[in-house]
């Protein structure tokens, strides 16, 4: 197997100092607290879709702040009884929401689902909001130069208010919301848990946005070069890059994680290099949580853990 990372057994230990500053807590706390003050103005249409046995409805929100359209699906099974578990998905980088197709297998367990596109990616939903330096054609580089103006801090509480928006639809249990995705969807899924304590499950799949620090310097593919480029061509703001980026660390905020969370990571992943993961899963504050291990895997998802995740979510939403 080839070598992109550290050996396993350095990855089992690898546990590096968290990174977030005395006010790491309070900022999310204003963030928390604008998010909550701020009305959804949800609009929730009936979509026409081919199949009677599914109830399939658009769903769009403000956006934190500017009010950017998020926009999604909302799928569950027609005339069910009774108050149902909800998924949220959340979509890898450059990607959307898909198609509703891509969920059948979930909302055949039972789930509800809500899959949304994330601000500025190839799906429906805008991004409204002006950034100061750090653009360079890169979403993950925006506003770059300051947390209050960063890119994800508009992303986490959008995800912030993707569970809130669940919360106040009627017939489901909001002791059962579960939050989950691949990549970027992963790290989404870590931040919703960490940010949103009514999150009962979190399932990040090859999460990224973990271990910045490291994450810049071993990644051989992917975003995190972006961020590489810009420090290259800004050599003088790196600590200010670095600063910033420390705000929205999944591992700076998986202490805050409390449910359970299964993670996954592939030994050759060279986009979301596995000592990220590991370094992340050490910190969760779950008091239940497993990472699965795949010798051989890169940057995807497994038809094998779909089904590890189906499993997870089955015992711990629906019992």
């Amino acid at each position: 197997m080839p070598v992109v990372d550290l050996p396993l057994g350095e990855l089992r230990v690898y546990r590096p100092e968290l990174t977030r500053h005395d006010d790491f807590l309070r900022f999310w706390e204003e963030n928390v607290k604008q998010a909550e003050d701020q009305p959804l103005n949800d609009i929730t249409k009936p979509v026409d879709y081919f199949s009677h046995k599914l109830e399939v409805s658009k769903v769009t929100y403000d956006g934190f702040l500017d009010k950017s359209p998020i926009t999604g699906f909302w799928i569950r099974s027609r005339g069910k009884d009774g108050e149902t578990p909800t998924l949220v998905f959340y979509h890898g980088y450059g990607g959307n929401k898909g198609t509703v197709s891509d969920y059948l297998g979930w909302v055949m367990l039972d789930f509800s689902v809500l899959t949304v596109d994330v601000r500025g990616h190839s799906g429906e939903s805008f991004d409204y909001a002006r950034y100061g330096s750090g653009n360079m054609l890169a979403n993950i580089t925006k506003g770059i130069a300051d947390p209050s103006s960063y890119y994800y801090r508009y992303v986490y509480m959008d995800c912030y208010r993707t569970v809130k928006y669940v919360m106040s639809r009627d017939g489901l249990d909001l002791d059962r919301i579960g939050v989950t995705g691949v990549s970027q969807g992963g790290g989404l899924a870590i931040a919703a848990a960490a940010l949103h304590k009514g999150v009962a499950l979190s399932m990040p799949c090859v999460p990224f946005l973990c271990n910045f620090e490291r994450a810049v310097n071993v990644a051989s593919a992917g975003p995190y070069l972006d961020v590489l480029n810009y420090i290259k061509t800004h050599p003088d703001q790196e600590a200010t890059v670095m600063n910033t980026v420390s705000y929205f660390d999944c591992m700076n905020l998986a202490p805050e994680v409390r449910a359970p969370t299964l993670t996954s990571v592939g030994l050759v992943d060279t986009i979301c290099p596995p000592s990220t993961v590991f370094a992340t899963h050490h910190y969760l504050g779950s008091k239940e949580k497993e990472l699965a291990v795949y010798p051989g895997m890169g940057h995807e998802e497994l038809s094998i853990h779909t089904e590890r995740r189906m499993d997870w979510a089955v015992k711990h939403l629906i019992g």
